[in-house]
């Protein structure tokens, strides 16, 4: 199939898997750049770093305007992210291209299976500001080291340690997901990636407008079916990967 068709399929699928469920959908970019598009593990983690940048950023204006997003929350729960973002990413760029494979498919497993599990995150009684903290690093570590947004770890981190409800969880982490990818990003400017820009530009331009359709399918079809869909496809790309990077 032709290279750009490809690019806005993937494209397109995952800005509306992000833009359905404000995170996670973005983990399907680093493998749909390696096996159906060609790229290194490590230029596609860059790559998809960008990706994940601009598409957030649109999937988080549409979430603004009905008022999901908790941005002072947000935005210090993003802030102690940068810092291990940045270091994560510049890190990134000197591993063996297996670790990084097997590092993504492992995430990759434990996002569709946290999908698949039931939500039990309950908001806390009294906000822990050092819990807060280590969790904010620890989402924008795995940002800047496999090049996702993390989504599937900053949702339930959300209501379980800030204490906001699904709904806004869901808006604010795209705020998160946007300000550790970027980060992520600057780490690796100049770290001589092999980016093609003739495929990122027209998967990057899908998903922004896929992310906007994920905005409106996420209000007719339950959350909660769209993410056993996304789990179970997840499931197989993670198990794909190990076995490629394994045997």
């Amino acid at each position: 199939m032709n290279t750009l068709i490809l690019a806005l399929v993937a494209g397109a699928v995952i800005g509306l898997a992000l833009g359905a469920l404000g995170g996670g959908g973005s983990v399907l970019a680093v493998p749909a750049l390696i096996y159906l598009l060609g790229f290194s593990p490590t230029s596609a983690t860059t790559a998809s770093l960008i990706i994940v940048t601009a598409t957030s950023a649109t999937a988080l204006y549409a979430h603004t305007g009905d008022g999901s997003v908790a941005w002072k929350t947000g935005g210090l729960f993003a802030a102690a992210g940068i810092v291990p973002a940045f270091l994560a990413g510049a890190a990134a760029g000197h591993l063996p291209a297996v670790a990084l494979t097997v590092a993504f498919g492992l995430i990759a497993a434990l996002s569709a299976v946290r999908m698949l599990r039931p939500s039990g995150a309950e908001p806390p009684d009294r906000i822990r500001p050092g819990r807060a903290a280590g969790a904010g690093a620890g989402l924008g570590a795995v940002t800047g080291f496999l090049g996702v947004g993390g989504g599937f770890l900053a949702v339930p981190a959300l209501v379980s340690v800030l204490g906001l409800r699904m709904r806004q969880a869901v808006g604010t982490s795209l705020l998160v997901i946007t300000v550790n990818s970027l980060a992520a990003l600057t780490a690796r400017t100049g770290t001589g990636a092999d980016l093609r820009w003739e495929v990122i530009a027209p998967f990057t331009g899908a998903a922004i407008l896929g992310a906007w359709d994920g905005k409106r399918l996420a209000s007719k079809i339950t959350g909660r079916t769209l993410q056993r869909i996304f789990a179970f496809v997840l499931l197989g790309v993670a198990g794909f990967m190990l076995i490629d990077a394994i045997f």
